[in-house]
């Protein structure tokens, strides 16, 4: 009895022969790649995010931000300033569009 557990055990412990599909890229997440067009790699999203308690504070990222979640909505960056003197928007940490943008936040 002993030899058929291990004999399964080390047949369910061998990788499947069958070829891995590589996973599905999400989309919004991720940067872009470097062969985008400039007019696409360059400017700010505005990322919205819902939960069960409420509205989170909407975040401001660099458009290529790998930290995108979600449908983030492109903006202007004079859209982008005046969003981040608003109280329920945040700029991210990751990515500084503050910081991008000349806003000192401190």
């Amino acid at each position: 009895m002993r030899w058929r557990l291990k004999k399964a055990l080390a047949r369910a412990e061998q990788p499947s022969p069958r070829r891995q599909r590589p996973a599905r890229p999400v989309k919004g997440a991720g940067a872009l790649p470097a062969f985008a067009p400039a007019y696409i790699r360059t400017g700010f999203v505005i990322q919205q995010k819902r939960t069960p308690a409420g509205p989170e504070p909407a975040l401001i990222h660099l458009a290529d931000c790998s930290m995108i979640e979600g449908a983030p909505h492109r903006i202007r960056a004079d859209e982008a300033r005046a969003a981040l003197t608003e109280p329920t928007v945040a700029p991210c940490a990751f990515c500084r569009p503050d910081t991008e943008l000349g806003i000192d936040l401190a």
